[in-house]
């Protein structure tokens, strides 16, 4: 049987619409979605309507959180923080592992949250871009071969490239913007690549990818 898999960025994040904020944040490792943010994931959500998908696994990362449960609201479906999607913890980025709202906050604020799901692939910091890229594909490959239905992840720019390239294999370029889309269809025992960082849903796209 023929498997789908979405994979998508968040929406744009506040300290990259306002670098100031990152001065003076509690977590400054852990933005939320800018104004603008908040609409792309809205028309994300909404171009995944009618697609099938029965799983929605987010980064635990605030913004993810954020597009995910935009999403959810467009496809009523729980949520489920998985870490092997996070952020790349890159220490050039991060003096620290990135301190984030806890899991019981995070359900608080988004009742969608799926409380019975664990991550099966726990993120370390630090990372480097190799381990990031291999963190990911894992997580990728674990989730496929545990769910059998049609899955979105919701991660990073780092993540959406990993769990790319750790089930179509090889290194492709993927166009990794702020909420795009790539989806991946499995055909027997081989992944094909139907779109590679779509953001044709969105009415605002960034001209230059940024991956911090």
């Amino acid at each position: 049987m023929a498997q789908t898999i979405w994979i998508a960025r968040h929406g744009n994040r506040l300290d990259f619409v306002n670098p100031e904020w990152f001065n003076t944040a509690e977590r400054p490792y852990d933005p939320p979605l800018s104004e603008d943010g908040i609409v792309q994931a809205k028309q994300l959500g909404q171009r995944l309507v009618g697609e099938g998908i029965a799983h929605i696994f987010a980064s635990p990362f605030l913004r993810t959180v954020q597009t995910a449960s935009f999403i959810a609201d467009a496809l009523d479906l729980p949520i489920k923080i998985e870490s092997g999607l996070s952020e790349w913890l890159n220490p050039e980025w991060m003096r620290a592992d990135p301190e984030r709202l806890s899991f019981e906050v995070l359900q608080e604020r988004f009742p969608r949250i799926d409380a019975n799901y664990t991550s099966r692939v726990i993120a370390r910091y630090p990372e480097t871009s190799i381990e990031v890229l291999e963190r990911a594909a894992h997580t990728a490959r674990r989730l496929t071969a545990e769910f059998s239905e049609d899955l979105l992840f919701v991660g990073h720019g780092a993540s959406v490239v990993g769990t790319t390239q750790g089930l179509v294999g090889g290194t492709p370029e993927i166009n990794a913007s702020l909420c795009c889309l790539v989806k991946l269809v499995r055909q027997e025992q081989e992944w094909i690549m139907e779109l590679n960082g779509d953001t044709s849903h969105l009415s605002q796209t960034e001209e230059v990818i940024r991956f911090h």
